[in-house]
């Protein structure tokens, strides 16, 4: 209790902060930062600016579990609850016991339509269903659909393909009970950010390529998609403290899957894929100061060449995970009404 209570009070004190008005934020923020032609966002920068004062500069930490503490805890993600969302727990059965699911409705939805199985970041070994909370409700209520989030398996206690493995599950029984999720089989779609992200395009890949209803839509928030190279935008971002860093992801992809030679597999590299052909309509969003931004827009431009319909946005002036700090910046809310306006219309042209 003490800790929901300290943790609403930052909150609250954070919000204050990026209320004040936009000379005194960049003021608190200091000079703009450009880099790579762009020019980060002043409360983006702020953000960065507040987390290296109070000691925190990125995701990774001395063990799992007071990275996941970490995580949990962060004041940007203490505030009040978006209203008009009607809330589920749900338990989806699995090989190897259930995972802990939760359903958003937006409150006017009656009627049968889309829903989106959505899969957390948090590179496989942090996140859950609460730290992503906001962000599913958001998606519901201004996507105007129901949407799933599911609680899969974290490294190290379980390590590659089990996040994948239960990504799949969690598709596989969405599809197989869509009428009780007031869906239907072919209207199911999948999404997710960053390492939810890797899953969702991992899932999209693996439905097509083996006979399974494909998703109608997938949604890929700054994703992982190709655990063997280094790519231009990690060496430029990575260690500049843009919330994500190299050593984070270096410390992720070791707890997930330690072995060099097994991160080829397309279920943790869908970009190695022979054949992206005739896979799901996609909706990849990037950041331009993101060290993932290379690899997703190289996954959109493969399911381009493949003919695949993309809408490929990149938001330059942003960082990874901004969708999870919607509730303290008002640009973060932005790209996000985008982000939702954009899967909305897409959603509605996929449909059959």
């Amino acid at each position: 209790m003490a800790n929901a209570i300290e943790q609403k009070l930052q909150s609250a004190v954070l919000r204050g902060v990026f209320a004040l008005p936009a000379p005194l934020r960049r003021v608190l923020a200091g000079s703009a930062i450009r880099l790579d032609d762009q020019e980060l966002a002043l409360d983006a920068q702020l953000l960065l600016k507040l987390q290296k004062l109070s000691g925190q500069e990125g995701l990774a930490a001395s063990t799992p579990e007071a990275a996941r503490t970490a995580m949990s805890d962060a004041p940007t993600s203490g505030g009040p609850q978006l209203p008009g969302v009607v809330v589920a727990e749900r338990t989806i059965p699995a090989e190897h016991g259930t995972l802990p699911a939760r359903l958003y409705r937006p409150r006017e939805l009656t009627e049968t339509g889309p829903l989106m199985v959505f899969l957390h970041g948090g590179g496989w070994v942090i996140g859950d269903i609460d730290t992503h909370d906001d962000l599913c409700r958001f998606l519901a209520k201004h996507a105007g659909i129901r949407v799933l989030s599911v609680d899969y398996r974290l490294a190290p206690e379980h390590r590659f393909p089990a996040a994948f493995d239960d990504a799949l599950a969690a598709y596989r029984w969405a599809v197989d009970n869509a009428a009780e999720l007031g869906s239907s089989a072919d209207a199911i779609a999948i999404g997710g950010d960053s390492a939810g992200g890797n899953l969702a395009a991992s899932v999209s890949l693996h439905a097509t390529r083996n006979g399974m209803q494909k998703p109608v839509f997938q949604l890929l928030l700054y994703p992982a998609t190709d655990a063997t190279v280094r790519r231009r935008s990690r060496e430029i971002f990575g260690n500049g403290g843009f919330l994500l860093t190299d050593h984070d992801m270096t410390w992720f992809m070791d707890h997930y899957e330690p072995e060099v030679d097994n991160r080829g597999d397309v279920r943790l590299s869908p970009l190695l894929a022979d054949d992206h052909a005739e896979l799901p309509t996609a909706y990849i969003v990037t950041c331009g100061f993101d060290p993932l931004r290379d690899e997703g827009e190289a996954y959109a431009k493969a399911l381009a060449d493949a003919g695949v319909p993309v809408v490929a946005r990149r938001f330059a002036d942003l960082i990874h995970g901004f969708a999870n700090l919607r509730p303290v910046s008002h640009r973060f809310e932005e790209a996000l009404f985008e982000i939702v306006g954009t899967t909305r219309a897409a959603l509605q042209l996929t449909k059959r």
